[in-house]
């Protein structure tokens, strides 16, 4: 008996759009005929070749059926392969971490499989590598960064699109360069004008953007620049901004989006023992009254309502992400961070080295002694001999 198949090369279960494939018509139990071969496409358009095979750049529109038929032979087999459009999606832990710690990027893909190699790319600055594996170990981080992927396979490779942009937090400010926003708060309402200044030893300056939706960009594109300050009027959309000076200085990343309504929280870290008024305002800029509830890390905070949050003296365990509510309206998160006191910072170091001082005192008051003690017997030799 003879039967007709279609195959492809290679032999991938989900195939994407982009890629190049082979499709194949084997023909089984036909001797040896000289065959021509007959494609059908899910186009219902038809295509005659000599021989068995059709290579094709695969679209979106090349779903469905692919059915080949031999000229002398009525045996036929349709076969079915979806073609997708795929990207790859950007995971990072933790999000927010301490200066210096190390921080995991993982990428997937929405339809693992093997024979992937995967993209790495730094957004400030540009900076890229590959590797086998699906996961990437970034270690000191100390400044907020922004990180994307993305995955190939196939020679010649194909990639699918980029990841979107995830930023990894950082709640230490490099003290060289800074970006002040004017209103001085994490949260902002849509109808907002916001001014974004960057300070530093540079006249230089440049402040960028890198939108959830879009590509970087400088504030010309979406802005007005004068001097070193960057004026925004509205905000349409979440996004990234920091600032680049022309000898390579970056400053902190700060994130911000509109909203209808706000949590008012601090935006640099609040140092230990400090205290801080968390509260809530709508798009019309009013102080909420009553009925207003506050979260940290989605954990409710306290069963009365309140106007505001106020913690008298912050510690670590206050940082994390804060939110309030109000006749069933969120606010977004905004992280806060906390900051060791400076009193603490020098505690270890006073006790280490008051021990190392006390050691040394005690090693010095031993040998003291001992050479006291070696002189004194050298002393009753000399008058025994006499």
């Amino acid at each position: 008996s003879t039967s007709v198949s279609v195959t492809l090369q290679p032999d991938w279960s989900q195939i994407f759009s982009g890629e190049k494939i082979t499709v194949r018509c084997e023909i089984q139990g036909g001797g040896d005929t000289e065959w021509d071969y007959e494609w059908k496409t899910p186009q219902s358009t038809s295509h005659q070749t000599h021989v068995n095979y059709w290579t094709l750049s695969v679209s979106e529109s090349s779903s469905g059926n692919y059915m080949c038929r031999g000229r002398n032979r009525r045996d036929s087999y349709s076969s079915t392969h979806d073609f997708i459009k795929l990207t790859s999606v950007l995971t990072v832990s933790p999000s927010w971490l301490n200066p210096g710690a190390s921080v995991t990027l993982k990428c997937e893909v929405e339809h693992p499989s093997s024979g992937w190699r995967f993209y790495w790319y730094k957004t400030v600055p540009k900076l890229d590598s590959g590797t086998e594996e699906d996961s990437y170990m970034v270690h000191g981080q100390t400044h907020t960064a922004g990180y994307v992927c993305r995955a190939g396979r196939g020679e010649p490779v194909f990639y699918t699109e980029h990841s979107k942009p995830t930023f990894v937090w950082s709640g230490d400010f490099p003290p060289s360069a800074s970006l002040t926003v004017s209103p001085d708060r994490v949260q902002h309402f849509t109808s907002d004008s916001v001014s974004l200044s960057c300070e530093g030893n540079s006249t230089e300056w440049r402040v960028r953007r890198f939108p959830e939706d879009s590509y970087l960009s400088l504030c010309s594109d979406w802005g007005t620049m004068t001097g070193s300050t960057c004026n925004i009027s509205g905000l349409n959309s979440s996004a990234v901004y920091w600032c680049e000076s022309g000898s390579g200085q970056f400053t902190n990343s700060v994130n911000i989006t509109g909203h209808n309504m706000i949590l008012m929280s601090p935006v640099r870290p609040v140092t230990e023992g400090q205290s801080v008024s968390l509260g809530c305002r709508l798009k019309t800029g009013q102080k909420l009254s009553n009925n207003v509830f506050f979260y940290q890390n989605d954990k409710l905070l306290q069963t009365d309502t309140r106007v505001e949050l106020i913690i008298s003296a912050v510690s670590k365990s206050h940082e994390g992400f804060y939110k309030c509510q109000h006749s069933g309206k969120e606010s977004p998160q905004s992280w806060m961070t906390v900051k060791i006191s400076a009193g603490h910072e020098i505690f270890p170091w006073s006790l280490t080295i008051g021990l190392v001082c006390g050691v040394l005192s005690l090693v010095l008051l031993v040998l003291l002694l001992l050479l006291c003690r070696f002189r004194r017997s050298k002393r009753e030799i000399f008058v025994f001999l006499i």
